[in-house]
């Protein structure tokens, strides 16, 4: 949401079902929307920062561009604020926030909404969960202090941001990895499938796979091996079959690899995506789509990759 464009697709194309539902074009899950239409023009030094942001950190190379942007076209599309008192908070659009203050600016166009505070969560996971790269440890994260702060159980999360309740719960199993595991996802040293597929063993295991990982450079699907390996030689159950693995009547069983490709299609398309395996090397992939907007918005996605 916060890329600057000189000729913006209409609203309902470029945010999803969930954003669409609190911007007043339908409803998340079956609350009705509570947003506003009052736009106006605030000082950079009257918005507060979204308390509900899953995203901690920016990078500066993409701040410094939009920065750019902004100097010579200015704020393109307004920020969304809720008033609190004599102040405003943000509600989506930090990047631009800090890009225009580091542009100079002292006043931004916002669109003021009346939302509640689960509303504004949720918001800031659309906007982040699925539009932006954002890391899968802040995802797992961000996924707890919703269920934690809101009492709500998987199900109704997975409802709300339009994902399967199995995506959910494994990513919020990443957060039971020893903290200097996720410290080391976090910071990109190990990918999500790499932690996936280390989840199985027990904490002394995973912590010298992690560093083994690191120092040989090891891909996911040769930690998968490793990981069989080990869960082998002490006689554990093993989560995901070899690649020597004999064909019988059950259907394939998905590699933490394959279930992280699945993550990444459902994040860059804002939809609900199924990889189904029909052997080692074969297979199809599902892309739902929830109307004919949404056809269209997910054909340009994939025109635009193409």
């Amino acid at each position: 949401m916060d890329d600057q464009q000189l000729t913006p697709e209409p609203a309902r194309r470029r945010l999803g079902r969930g954003l669409n539902a609190l911007l007043g074009t339908g409803s998340f899950g079956d609350e009705p929307s509570t947003s506003g239409n009052d736009s106006s023009e605030v000082h950079v030094d009257l918005i507060e920062r979204n308390p509900f942001q899953p995203r901690q950190e920016f990078e500066a190379e993409a701040i410094n561009e939009l920065a750019d942007s902004i100097r010579t076209h200015g704020v393109l599309q307004p920020l969304l604020v809720r008033a609190t008192g004599d102040t405003y908070q943000l509600i989506a659009g930090e990047r631009r926030l800090i890009a225009a203050k580091k542009a100079g600016l002292e006043i931004v166009p916002c669109r003021v909404l009346s939302l509640t505070d689960q509303q504004v969560c949720e918001v800031s996971l659309e906007e982040n969960l699925k539009r932006q790269d954002l890391n899968v440890l802040e995802k797992a994260r961000a996924f707890q202090d919703y269920l934690n702060r809101f009492q709500c159980p998987i199900e109704e999360l997975g409802r709300r941001l339009s994902l399967d309740r199995s995506t959910v719960s494994n990513m919020l199993r990443l957060l039971e990895l020893p903290a200097t595991i996720q410290t080391d996802l976090l910071a990109n040293r190990i990918t999500a499938g790499h932690a996936r597929a280390i989840l199985s063993l027990d904490e002394p295991r995973q912590l010298a796979l992690c560093e083994t990982i690191q120092k040989d450079g090891l891909s996911v699907r040769k930690t998968e091996e490793a990981v069989r390996a080990l869960l082998a030689e002490s006689g554990d159950t093993i989560p995901f079959p070899g690649p020597d693995a004999k064909p019988g009547k059950s259907k394939p069983e998905m590699t933490a690899h394959i279930l992280s490709l699945q993550d990444q299609l459902r994040d860059m398309l804002a939809t609900k995506v199924e990889i189904k395996l029909k052997g080692k090397e074969a297979g199809k992939i599902i892309i739902e789509f929830a109307n004919n907007d949404d056809f269209e918005r997910l054909l340009g996605k994939l025109r635009r990759a193409a």
